[in-house]
């Protein structure tokens, strides 16, 4: 059954938060409208002196907050539609985690498994042209970062790219995000999005009542996941949810799926992988031929990590798990999503919960602009000052006769925080703090955890509009 495209999706889950709101329809209509969508295309001479053309995409969907932000993904299903789609949902996720950026992404259509790395460098430099020539791309323009089928070998190539051409190589530094820690990257990016997707996932989980009418226990120890997508994204949530106590039953990838209703070890399956080339034939693990079928099995977290559109129409009705959480875009369609809250599943939904990228991309931003690393001039100040107030400690102690185990205590303590605690701490608690805002709108309005963040995120862009006095 057809569900209408991406972006109509994404507009009509929109619609139904809306209502919950008191913004006029003029404003509403250009909240959720995209600004602009640039779509080129040019000619890559491919190893074997053949000419290809390539089309590539780049959409920004907001400007209520400037620069505008998002990913770029190589993948052949790259359309117009679907860059506005995931355009719109970083408008809202910057929203809700309360990143000062408006919304983009841009991607190439092509399958880069298909391609060598020479190839693959020369249509990354020639796109990255391609956007500077429309000031579709800058530190204070527009932002681009790694996403599905992208990672930060790419983004060195843009910046490289960007700098030989900007006319302020000053802070050009600053025009993409997820590069290497040695170009300019910030420590902690690789994991911010699986790691804010786990953050999510345990508050979720830490609310009794919720959980009370799941008929599940608080905390996310025991539960057992399924996850799809051993990407980036779905390797690290996975990591820290083993690592919390979860137990994989599940795991699928786009040639199929395995599942053991005792458990998988994470670093075992990737090890088999690595050695095979595939999660197939794992030992004591049942494989599965159709990747889709895992997302049925009985669990109680299910994570889609793929690509839009897994959970619809056509297998919602079979979808046995009792908590789905997002941490792909779009995974289930607007439909699917009504029938999901009828049943009485909780949804975690994508737009918050796979924020953890965008986050600490705004941190390696604000590193590269500041160009001073997080924690430089403050790591040793912390530290001296813990060992001033552990000395006073020691000595009460001594005095007091404390025991060796109390004594012990100033080896753990006495430390600065680095740039990697520092991005942690931020973006655990923007994941918290985000998790109970939208919880508490979705109470207030008696709906479920998507409407609750659209109407968190849709009063937070309107008031964007108002202060540029577009919107009275």
């Amino acid at each position: 059954m057809h569900e209408g495209s991406f972006f109509a999706q994404v507009n009509m889950m929109f619609d139904r938060a809306a209502v919950y709101t008191q913004h006029s329809p003029g404003l509403l209509s250009q909240i959720k409208n995209c600004n602009c969508v640039y779509h080129v295309s040019f000619p890559l001479v491919r190893d074997n002196g053949e000419i290809e053309v390539i089309s590539a995409y780049r959409a920004e969907h907001s400007h209520h907050m400037q620069p505008t932000k998002g990913g770029i993904r190589y993948a052949p299903t790259v359309t117009a539609d679907e860059v506005m789609a995931l355009a719109a949902l970083m408008t809202y996720k910057c929203a809700i985690v309360d990143v000062p950026f408006g919304g983009a992404k841009g991607g190439i259509t092509i399958d880069r498994r298909k391609y060598s790395e020479r190839e693959l460098e020369r249509v990354t430099r020639r796109f990255t042209f391609e956007l500077a020539k429309k000031n579709f791309i800058g530190p204070g323009v527009d932002v681009p970062a790694p996403d599905y089928g992208t990672s930060a070998k790419e983004m060195t190539w843009i910046l490289d790219t960007y700098t030989t051409i900007t006319a302020d190589p000053l802070d050009a530094l600053a025009c993409v995000t997820g590069k290497p820690v040695g170009q300019g990257g910030v420590r902690g990016r690789v994991e911010a999005t699986g790691q804010g997707t786990f953050y999510g996932i345990r508050e979720a989980c830490a609310i009794v009542e919720d959980m009370q009418a799941l008929g599940l226990d608080e905390g996310v120890e025991g539960k057992r996941v399924i996850v799809q997508g051993l990407g980036n994204v779905g390797y690290h949530a996975a990591l820290y949810l083993e690592e919390a106590g979860a137990l994989l039953v599940g795991m699928a990838e786009y040639e199929g799926g395995i599942y053991n209703p005792d458990g998988l070890r994470l670093q075992d399956v990737m090890e088999h992988r690595c050695e095979t080339g595939s999660i197939l034939n794992f030992p004591g693990a049942t494989n599965i031929e159709d990747s889709a079928y895992t997302l049925e099995l009985e669990c109680d977290i299910l994570l889609p990590a793929a690509l839009e559109g897994q959970i619809r129409i056509d297998n919602v009705h079979r979808i046995q798990a009792k908590i789905i959480a997002e941490a792909a875009n779009g995974p289930v369609t607007a439909s699917a999503d009504q029938i999901l809250n009828e049943k009485g599943i909780l949804v975690i939904p994508d737009m918050y919960l796979n924020a953890g990228g965008v986050t600490v991309s705004y941190f390696e931003w604000l590193r590269n602009l500041s160009h001073v690393r997080h924690g430089r001039m403050s790591r040793r100040f912390e530290a001296h000052n813990a060992q001033r107030i552990l000395q006073v400690v020691q000595n009460l102690l001594e005095g007091q006769q404390g025991t060796p185990e109390q004594r012990m205590i100033k080896p753990d303590l006495e430390f600065g925080a680095s740039e990697a605690d520092l991005v942690q701490s931020g973006l655990e608690d923007t994941m918290v703090s985000a998790y109970h805002e939208i919880h508490k709108t979705a109470r207030f309005h008696a709906t479920d955890l998507r409407t609750g963040a659209f109407v968190s995120a849709i009063d937070k862009i309107a008031q964007g509009y108002e202060r540029l006095g577009i919107f009275p």
